[in-house]
């Protein structure tokens, strides 16, 4: 029996949660998401051809690094997530784990994961999927911004958070609600943008088969 698709995971999830939270915060949420994919995604959004910038980050165990010190020039997957208070991204970050890491490693492609979270949340990211690649904090959406993906709940959708008994910004290391939208960037070893896919819906994300398909075709060239 093949493992379902991250699409297909989502889809079983957001069946119990929507049954679970109700009609009127399903709607609070499904509204959001419709906003979002309204607006599309940012027009300064990194893209193929771009060189990837840099920041300094903060690893799990809370030491400074830099971007590109993570990369240490090496060809790299990069995940921009939410944080682990996220299902979807929780999904998302198991199923890379189980089905996309090991095919990169077969292409010597590293997989890195950021999010704006603290040291502790990439921890516990980390300890909850049994991940064995790395995941990296970017205080105060740093990268993110000059990645040029970063977005934050709309009033409603943060109102619907605390009514169900969380706030994005306790998570967050700079305590701001910011997050980034869900993007896969493909980075070759010199540091050039070979792929971009930005999720500004994010209950979709990135299939691994797709992520796959790029590092070969980057490859090829």
């Amino acid at each position: 029996m093949s493992t379902p698709s991250i699409a297909q995971q989502i889809d079983d999830f957001t069946a119990g949660f929507e049954a679970q939270i109700g009609d009127r915060l399903s709607a609070v949420f499904s509204d959001e998401q419709a906003a979002l994919r309204s607006a599309g995604v940012p027009a300064g959004a990194l893209d193929v051809g771009d060189d990837a910038p840099d920041a300094e980050l903060v690893t799990a165990e809370g030491a400074a690094t830099t971007f590109s010190k993570a990369r240490a020039g090496a060809a790299s997957v990069v995940v921009f997530y939410r944080g682990a208070w996220c299902p979807y991204c929780n999904i998302t970050l198991r199923t890379y784990q189980e089905q996309l890491l090991p095919a990169l490693q077969d292409r010597g492609v590293q997989l890195i994961a950021i999010s704006p979270q603290t040291p502790d949340g990439s921890a516990q990211s980390t300890t909850n999927g049994s991940l064995e690649f790395t995941v990296l904090s970017d205080p105060a959406n740093t990268l993110a911004e000059r990645f040029g993906i970063v977005t934050e709940p709309s009033v409603d959708a943060r109102a619907a958070h605390t009514e169900l008994g969380f706030d994005v910004a306790d998570s967050n290391a700079d305590e701001t609600a910011r997050v980034p939208f869900p993007s896969v960037y493909l980075i070759d070893a010199a540091g050039v943008v070979r792929f971009a896919d930005v999720h500004v819906d994010y209950t979709t994300r990135t299939e691994p088969g797709r992520i796959i398909d790029a590092v070969d075709g980057a490859r090829s060239e």
